[in-house]
């Protein structure tokens, strides 16, 4: 008995069995929390494979709840209960499982999600489930709390999460917007009629490498990208 998965990519290189927890309620905070600590995906990388390992593995413990091996078929692989989940990037783009009737072939479908018996696992639950099982250095900790929101709301005082050179997270203050003097932040604005120009706009940048107070030349403080992650912000009145 068990709660039985396969995952593999597009390319159908590789799968990882999952004994336990394959049910989606389990699955899609598992990649959630491989995307959050900044592991290469499956599906570019195989160092993705060895970092999704190391998640469930820490998570289950023994020695028979996780694999991983040369994919073969789709029909030889699903492990019936939850199937097959075909992943590209960390994202879930389709669920397959194999038909069996009678003595004939069987015939792969995609998974009756309306039919998947649900656990009731909530997903920050998982989340912090897997946060849990990992070595204390690693952990995502307080970051599971963070908010995702646009950098072009932003607001001075807000706390921003970026990730150090050794893959960590830590939070620092927005304390103004602007450009850095040298490697200036480009953004690639889309015209009305349909080409595209490259434009510098105040970016917003934190108090993280500072030279007598001020954050605002080292290109390291700025905010990159549309979304930043932020902690929540103190309810306003």
């Amino acid at each position: 008995m068990g709660n039985r998965a396969v995952i593999t990519t597009r390319e159908r290189k590789v799968g990882l069995y999952l004994h336990w927890n394959g049910g989606r309620d389990s699955v899609e905070p598992l990649l959630r929390y491989c995307e959050l600590q900044g592991y290469r995906p499956p599906s570019d990388d195989d160092y993705g494979w060895a970092r999704l390992a190391q998640v469930v593995g820490n998570f289950f413990g023994g020695s028979t709840s996780v694999g991983i091996g040369a994919y073969t078929t789709d029909a030889r692989m699903d492990p019936g209960d939850n199937g097959i989940y075909v992943i590209e990037g960390w994202r879930i783009v389709e669920r397959l499982r194999a038909e069996r009737r009678g003595d004939g072939p069987s015939r792969v479908v995609r998974f009756a999600e309306e039919r998947e018996q649900r656990r009731g696992h909530g997903f920050d639950e998982m989340l912090r489930a897997f946060d849990e099982a990992m070595p204390e250095r690693l952990r995502l900790g307080e970051f599971l709390d963070a908010v995702e929101v646009p950098v072009g709301e932003l607001r001075v005082g807000d706390e921003v999460w970026l990730r150090g050179v050794d893959g960590s997270w830590g939070s620092y203050p927005v304390v103004g917007f602007g450009q850095p003097e040298c490697n200036r932040i480009p953004v690639r604005v889309e015209t009305p009629g349909g080409t595209a120009r490259i434009a510098y706009p105040d970016r917003p940048y934190v108090a993280r490498y500072g030279c007598d107070g001020d954050f605002s030349w080292n290109a390291n403080n700025y905010v990159h990208g549309d979304t930043a992650m932020i902690r929540p912000r103190a309810q306003e009145g």
